[in-house]
């Protein structure tokens, strides 16, 4: 018998997971707010329900993947939500990305009512998500991380366990810090290369070669030279995801000043609109401050 999952939240991440896991074979339902998220989903050949009282009663997994920590609370705690639904035997996988300490708040009132759960984020923005090559930093514990292995191996191709509960989303907040910071000093690169009058793309391809080349550059870059910012990855959700980092770091006493710069800088572009282009308008950031009227060649 194939696993059952009732799956939750099917945005630009999430719907795309949930296709690849119903193309596997899995026997899954999916609920979102959005009618036209669930329709979009539908046509992606997910089996979609309207509400959460819909889905399935003692699924081998509920998987989220939504945008915040009261998101999740407020779905997974649900009057007639999953837990309500779930049997003994439920494995609660939350992939998004949410707090460390919200992720360990949920883990201890699952385990209060007798369920096991994973904090299990992902990066690899929409294009690893369709192609399932998605890397998934995973906390938890050992044999519930086993248990979920099939059908992580559905969704991505580096899979971690990284240590106990809220780990992995302690390890997805370094991982925003260090996408962000990529994004802001490569939107500064692609200044100074037009500054002095040279071809970005050509630059660009010997910087990749080297040291400096990293998959931001590889993904990144052509949409950027371009001026095309349409949203893989909004920059409002990256900004949420910097003020976790911000919360975090305070309470661990660190000052991270490069990521609170670089925070700064996003919530500016935020605060004036430009929350729902791409995290790549880091670039438009870097391009306003020198005086460039245009961001494309």
């Amino acid at each position: 018998m194939s696993k059952t999952i009732s799956f939750i939240g099917l945005g630009v991440m999430g719907r795309p997971m949930a296709a690849n896991l119903s193309a596997a074979g899995y026997d899954l339902v999916a609920h979102t707010r959005s009618e036209h998220s669930r329709d979009r989903a539908r046509a992606a050949g997910v089996r979609v329900v309207d509400t959460l009282d819909e889905l399935p009663d003692a699924p081998d997994f509920v998987v989220t993947v939504l945008p915040d920590s009261p998101d999740v609370e407020a779905v997974l705690f649900a009057e007639y939500g999953p837990l309500a639904r779930s049997g003994l035997g439920t494995l609660f996988v939350d992939m998004s990305t949410i707090s460390p300490d919200a992720a360990r708040s949920i883990s201890d009132r699952l385990t209060g009512a007798g369920r096991r759960s994973l904090d299990a984020p992902v990066s690899g923005g929409e294009s690893g998500a369709i192609d399932a090559s998605l890397s998934i930093m995973v906390g938890g514990h050992e044999d519930d991380v086993a248990r979920a292995q099939a059908m992580f191996a559905v969704l991505g191709n580096i899979i971690v366990h990284v240590g106990d509960h809220g780990s992995g989303q302690v390890t997805k907040a370094a991982n925003q810090m260090i996408v962000a910071c990529n994004l802001a000093i490569l939107g500064e690169a692609l200044v100074f290369i037009r500054r002095h009058g040279l071809d970005p793309v050509a630059a660009l391809e010997v910087i990749s070669g080297g040291l400096a080349g990293s998959t931001v550059i590889d993904r990144k870059s052509a949409a950027m030279i371009a001026g095309n910012f349409e949203a893989g990855f909004r920059l409002a959700l990256h900004n949420k995801d910097l003020g976790i980092v911000e919360r975090a770091a305070a309470e661990a006493g660190l000052p991270l000043e490069l990521t609170a710069a670089v925070t700064q800088r996003v919530r500016s572009l935020v605060a004036t609109g430009r929350g729902e282009l791409d995290h790549s308008a880091l670039y438009i950031a870097a391009a306003e401050a020198a005086g460039l009227s245009e961001w494309s060649e």
